[in-house]
């Protein structure tokens, strides 16, 4: 996710981005009581399984209607007027978490699109030629620098939007198994997502739970090494038992485009090093991608990587007031009669690639909103925390347990994060855990299940990224777009960071005490 310059104290944060369930009492209720305020969510959990696992149809535009269907039975489950429920949906959906989101994907779509057309694939793939990197070792090296990117940025959703559209079309022309490649891309956000300083993943985490921002990256590093070790061996592996892409003329298509690859399209690594010295040096994630569009911009002019009208071009008809004056700009192009006018070009496509994902997240926060207000959310915290944290062990558990259940329901990280964060601290305050390490367990799950399941918000960007790859490349086929069910195993570090937690909180690994190390005051970034 995208850092914020000034973020709130802990009571400004939950007030204004997502209610702490426990600050009031349900605001809706339902016939078969608070448990019901979760179906439209289960609902559409239940319709994105059946939708992509069963029936194996990976449409953006079913999961809005899943999730639309959902929100539609729940009504009528609702006592009394349906104006609080209704209301309620629009609350969720005004939330900043979901709009930041949005924003951020907006913002990184157009940035990863205008290097793509700019060459930077061919000046990977002439680089992974020249060094002989191939299809086993390509999956283990992207994962790497897409953790690097990410915990420069400081934004998971970024990071896979740009190696979706740049490295995913690379990897798989050198050979590397598709599924295998995008989970090593959302694992590589995901890294990025859990220890980078100015990720809002990692401010939220710190904040809920009183601990400074410092001392929680620091604290953390450990449990992200150790799940990042195994993973990158894991790619490896991997690599060499599963099969590789099939590419109708595979072997034709790899060699004419290593022939027409060049190495000049490798200047947009220094586009994507201004967009993270600018981040790492303070500045808001919107900034820093736009200083970076506005370099990959110049330097396909500059370089003649591309025409202008290849970053935006306005396509008007003939009959147009001002064609004939300002069809000298290279930018303006006269269409002919009965072809539909329009806008095209890297900038447009880049954008316009996720305006679907972004009604159907706003939709998703409107209905996790629902389950808030409703009850059921508290309900489960409630059952949890009398029944299962009897001890320091299983307090650690629970945490863990409920963290990943409220992020395998709500799409946005952030989101879920907020709404979680307050029942984390209370659980742990009364076994004395140390806010380094309940930010951290928090974070965790936060992190790796937002980029795992096919609903959550990390999957649906790189999806959203690759359905564009077709119209692109001539030799990317739709067989080769990856279905979001299918990369749910491969997501290693996801899992493995779970795991790490799950092994941590049995055996005590890392835990520590309030009376052990006393957490700083809340840093400010």
């Amino acid at each position: 996710m995208s850092r914020r310059d000034d973020p709130p104290d802990e009571e400004g944060l939950a007030d204004e981005q997502f209610v702490d369930p426990s600050d009031t009492e349900p605001a809706i209720t339902f016939y078969g009581g608070r448990g019901m305020s979760a179906l439209p969510i289960a609902f559409f959990v239940l319709w994105a399984i059946v939708q992509t696992a069963l029936l194996r149809i990976s449409s953006e535009e079913g999961l809005v209607l899943g999730i639309l269907l959902g929100l539609i039975l729940g009504m009528f489950f609702v006592k009394g007027s349906w104006k609080g429920y209704a209301n309620t949906i629009f609350e969720g959906m005004t939330q900043p978490v979901a709009v930041t989101a949005i924003v951020a994907w907006v913002w990184a779509g157009m940035f990863a699109e205008t290097m793509q057309t700019g060459g930077f694939v061919e000046g990977l793939v002439w680089l992974a030629d020249l060094t002989g990197v191939g299809a086993a070792l390509f999956p283990a090296i992207t994962f790497v620098l897409a953790a690097l990117l990410a915990t420069g940025i400081g934004t998971g959703y970024g990071t896979t939007i740009a190696f979706v559209a740049l490295f995913f079309p690379a990897g798989v022309l050198l050979g590397a198994n598709p599924v295998l490649l995008f989970g090593a891309i959302l694992s590589g956000a995901i890294f990025g997502d859990n220890l980078a300083p100015v990720s809002d993943t990692t401010i939220v985490s710190a904040v809920t739970q009183d601990a400074d921002i410092g001392g929680v990256v620091a604290s953390r590093f450990k449990y992200a090494i150790i799940a990042a070790v195994i993973a990158f061996v894991g790619y490896i592996v991997a690599s060499s038992v599963l099969p590789g892409a099939e590419i109708t003329n595979g072997a034709e298509a790899r060699q004419l485009f290593v022939e027409e690859s060049t190495p000049l399209g490798l200047v947009h690594l220094l586009s994507m090093g201004v967009v993270i010295v600018t981040a790492v040096a303070g500045r808001h994630i919107v900034e820093a991608i736009s200083w970076g569009i506005v370099f990959a911009v110049a330097s396909n002019l500059l370089f003649g990587l591309t025409a202008p009208s290849a970053i935006v071009n306005f396509e008007a008809p003939t009959d147009a007031p001002a064609v004939d004056q300002l069809a000298v700009l290279p930018i303006v192009e006269i269409v002919a009669q009965g072809d539909d006018p329009a806008v095209t070009g890297s900038l447009v496509e880049g954008a316009a690639g996720f305006f679907t994902l972004s009604i159907l997240v706003l939709f998703i926060i409107g209905a996790a909103q629902i389950m808030i207000r409703g009850g059921a959310f508290q309900a489960v915290l409630d059952w949890s925390l009398d029944t299962l944290a009897t001890n320091v062990r299983n307090a650690e558990l629970t945490m863990v347990g409920s963290a990943a259940l409220i992020n395998a329901t709500i799409t946005i990280n952030t989101a879920a994060e907020v709404a979680i964060g307050p029942y984390i601290s209370k659980v742990g305050e009364r076994f004395n855990i140390n806010g380094y390490r309940r930010a951290n367990i928090l974070d965790a799950q936060t992190a790796a299940l937002g980029y795992i399941f096919p609903w959550s918000g990390g999957v649906l960007v790189g999806y959203s990224e690759m359905q564009d790859l077709p119209d692109t490349y001539d030799w990317f086929g739709e067989s080769l777009i990856v279905n979001p069910i299918d990369v749910v195993p491969f997501v290693f570090h996801g899992w493995l960071l779970v795991a790490v937690f799950v092994l941590a909180a049995i055996t005590g690994f890392g835990r520590e005490y309030v009376i052990d190390r006393e957490s700083e005051e809340v840093a400010r970034v």
